[in-house]
């Protein structure tokens, strides 16, 4: 198989990353746990830009960048098509299908932070599922709010808001168990589809809580796109 560059930090990601051998890379930016049982090689860190990808593929002799990232994670996209066109190496993506609301949804659509604060300004108690992007708004909490917000960061937080260092998946019963502690009155959430997260979703609808969600990114055209992990780990084996 041509030497693959897997970017990732997603479940789907690891997925990939476990079928692949030695002579590959699973590369990633560092946040959460570095898996130790991979046969393949494992690499921790940016690269620099666009640039310094496209040197990174030619100089490791990658032939194959495969872009398994979160779906919100824009940026790291954009340099992944940009540096592998710029080196003349296919780019593959695996874009997974965001969640769509069913009946009983309550979802409140926005595009950045700004319209998502002016949407909360009703409730308060939210739940952000954002990751960490919350944590750099701590000192901007309404009077009448107290957030709980949940990441992967260990934090120490502020008077009214509560963080949750954890990672999914996390099952029905365990959001049940969440939303009935802490009575909370709205969930922020990207859409970033899957199950290893759409649980806060369905308790949502069951509790009547309406959800503001962040839309997707657009994200930059690539050589072959792929809506499930089975599909793409069967096109490496072809490639191969």
């Amino acid at each position: 198989m041509t030497r693959v560059l897997l970017l990732g930090g997603t479940g789907d990601a690891l997925r990939i990353a476990r079928q692949l051998g030695s002579r590959h890379v699973y590369s990633l930016a560092g946040l959460g746990k570095v898996p130790d049982d991979l046969s393949c090689g494992v690499r921790v860190g940016g690269f620099g830009g666009s640039e310094g990808m496209a040197r990174y593929i030619a100089d490791e002799r990658i032939g194959l960048v495969v872009d398994a990232t979160h779906p919100y994670a824009a940026q790291i996209s954009a340099n992944a098509a940009k540096a592998s066109g710029a080196v003349g190496v296919p780019c593959w993506a695996l874009r997974r299908q965001g969640w769509k609301p069913q009946a009983g949804d309550d979802w409140r659509m926005v595009g950045d932070w700004a319209e998502l604060t002016a949407a909360l300004a009703p409730f308060n108690r939210p739940l952000f599922t954002l990751g960490r992007e919350p944590l750099a708004h701590l000192d901007e909490i309404p009077p009448q709010q107290f957030w709980t917000v949940r990441c992967l960061d260990t934090y120490e937080g502020s008077p009214r808001a509560r963080i949750l260092a954890t990672r999914g998946p996390f099952t029905l019963k365990g959001e049940r168990m969440l939303f009935s502690a802490e009575a909370f009155d709205v969930v922020v959430s990207k859409n970033s589809g899957g199950s290893a997260t759409e649980a806060k979703l369905e308790v949502a609808r069951e509790r009547g809580l309406p959800v503001v969600m962040l839309r997707r990114p657009e994200l930059p055209a690539v050589d072959r796109e792929f809506a499930s992990v089975a599909d793409l780990l069967e096109a490496l084996q072809v490639s191969g």
